[in-house]
């Protein structure tokens, strides 16, 4: 799953407005347009090979440091800044499925179970230990990488939940 599908999906999945997109990414250090955002919204033609397909006037590709910056300001529109904090957190580098479910766990105050059941919503079970595992900090001895599946399936409860 690309950058793109999550985005696409996850905006689906919440209902956000492309104004609002413009807003989120805003206060997640990152300055598009409308414009950007719609071409980073859309699916590239042949996405066979998403590495190789050049960015064209119809496609823009959206980066790990792009989507983690979209997920810090997800997090401040949902909740507001953080009470004495200036700037923007630390990039990391995790995988960008465990930083997904992690940003948006505290971004709409999630639990461990709430996950749960949205993850049963699109019909895959997962146990605590499972999702604990998934956010976990990495390097953990405990951390699982999240892979494509439970991202997917997080994201299609989250539509089913959200959207109904």
């Amino acid at each position: 799953m690309t950058n793109n599908d999550i985005l696409i999906r996850l905006r689906y999945a919440l209902d956000i407005k492309d104004m609002d997109m413009v807003q989120i990414f805003k206060l997640g250090g990152v300055d598009v347009t409308l414009e950007e955002v719609k071409k980073m919204l859309t699916k590239p033609k042949d996405d066979y090979d998403y590495e190789d397909i050049d960015e064209d006037e119809d496609f823009k590709r959206c980066t790990n440091e792009t989507l983690e910056k979209f997920l810090n300001g997800l997090i401040t529109f949902k909740r507001g800044p953080k009470p004495g904090q200036t700037g923007f957190p630390p990039l990391t580098r995790e995988h960008m499925n465990n930083q997904l479910l992690k940003k948006v766990k505290i971004a709409l105050v999630l639990t461990s179970e709430d996950i749960i059941d949205i993850i049963a919503e699109a019909g895959v079970t997962i146990t605590k230990g499972e999702v604990g595992a998934l956010l976990r900090k990495e390097g953990h001895k405990n951390y699982k990488e999240c892979g494509d599946k439970y991202a997917r399936n997080f994201l299609k409860g989250l539509a089913i939940k959200y959207r109904g």
